[in-house]
């Protein structure tokens, strides 16, 4: 197949999938994984897709769509777990500690499933899932609602079960960090749940890897002012901390250097 049959076929369907991975590519065309990196380099050149860890996805623009946890999970890893670690630094035994849906808090998960004795809330599946089959002694309560493709439980039981509870900490993933619109989500009902945590928490730490900086969800979560603490990884842009340390309480770079070695 041609390049330019190529360019048709990816754009075709990363148009119809919104997010798609090199790999998946590469065996849809029977080409090699360089050869697909390539035909996306093009293309994000031209403008027609964004290259992404991993894949690509339609350009720029506000988004109404909810990648699956699967395409997130595969992405970024290296990132998240430098992420997920650093935070697990700020959780100590017996607190109760909240923890939105997401792939970077289900990083966290993993690692505090193995940590000390706490109280966990969350409207996570998969994090509900992580330690229920770790070694661990921790409670896990599971808000409660409806499923979203990301595997949060949103609507308005979640919601309503968080507005009855206390948290020492809360662990909030988003879909992207804008410097007017702040912490936003794809989904209406999400967002809604995830600002019914942050009413619930006495400390709220967002985990968002460099490549949530400028993305725009539909919705908004909170502002950045909101914020007690922001964990990213050590490839987020200059001028994106500049803006940052100016507007949450701290603003912490996690690195990924340590995760690679």
């Amino acid at each position: 197949m041609l390049a330019p049959a190529r360019h048709s076929a990816i754009l075709a369907e990363v148009q119809r999938e919104r997010i798609v991975r090199v790999s998946d590519l590469a065996q849809m065309l029977g080409v090699s994984l360089m050869t697909v990196r390539r035909d996306i380099d093009s293309l994000d050149d031209a403008g027609l897709v964004e290259k992404i860890h991993g894949g690509a996805k339609l350009p720029g623009g506000v988004s109404t769509h909810e990648p699956g946890f699967e395409v997130k999970s595969t992405q970024l890893e290296a990132e998240k777990t430098a992420i997920a670690r650093e935070a697990a630094t700020l959780v100590q035994p017996g607190m109760a500690v909240g923890m939105s849906a997401g792939t970077t808090t289900w990083a966290l998960a993993k690692i505090l499933s193995n940590g000390p004795r706490i109280t966990v809330v969350t409207n996570s599946l998969r994090i509900a899932d992580v330690f229920h089959a770790g070694n661990t002694q921790s409670t896990v309560i599971i808000t409660g609602g409806e499923r979203t493709p990301s595997d949060a439980l949103v609507g308005p039981l979640a919601t309503s079960s968080l507005k009855q509870l206390h948290l020492d900490l809360l662990f909030l993933g988003v879909h992207g960090v804008d410097a007017d619109a702040g912490f936003t989500t794809p989904n209406l009902l999400e967002a809604e749940t995830d600002r019914a945590f942050v009413a619930a928490a006495r400390k709220v730490v967002v985990l968002a890897d460099h490549t949530k900086w400028g993305s725009l969800g539909l919705s908004t979560i909170a502002n950045l002012e909101d914020a007690d603490e922001l964990i990213s990884d050590d490839q987020l842009g200059v001028e994106a901390q500049r803006i940052l340390r100016e507007h949450v309480g701290r603003l912490r770079t996690a690195a990924t250097s340590v995760i690679a070695s």
